[in-house]
């Protein structure tokens, strides 16, 4: 696989992992990890002012879910594109779009794999 691919799998990586702890954490504990103090302690990112805009409870049982059931999907898409799994470019792709919601860091990578994806090396694997 050309290395391109090797850093879409990092990125789905750090992103799914990171989804799926924060989502498991929230639904063994009772809510997602949040900063202990400072300005921030308490708060969610700004995703979470972005679901509360279109009428959505961040820290609900859906939305729990939803990171479990997201992250998972999305780390399993990566270990089939490294497989070379048929249509696992399309899964990667548009998973990455519909993750684009997770305000900051999900977006700026989400940009990255999609990207990536698109790009040449990565195109003519699809």
């Amino acid at each position: 696989m050309h290395w391109t691919g090797w850093v879409v799998l990092t990125l789905v990586v750090i992103i799914g992992g990171w989804m799926l702890f924060d989502g498991l954490h929230a639904l063994v504990s009772g809510d997602f990890v949040t900063p202990k103090n400072g300005a921030h302690a308490g708060r969610l990112g700004p995703w979470a002012s972005l679901l509360s805009a279109g009428g959505l409870d961040p820290r609900s049982m859906l939305i729990k879910l939803v990171f479990v059931g997201y992250a998972s999907a999305y780390l399993a898409a990566g270990i089939t594109f490294v497989a070379r799994a048929p249509g696992a470019w399309w899964a990667l792709l548009i998973l990455a779009i519909l993750g684009l919601w997770f305000l900051p860091f999900g977006t700026v990578a989400n940009l990255a794999v999609i990207a990536l994806l698109l790009a040449p090396a990565l195109r003519t694997t699809t």
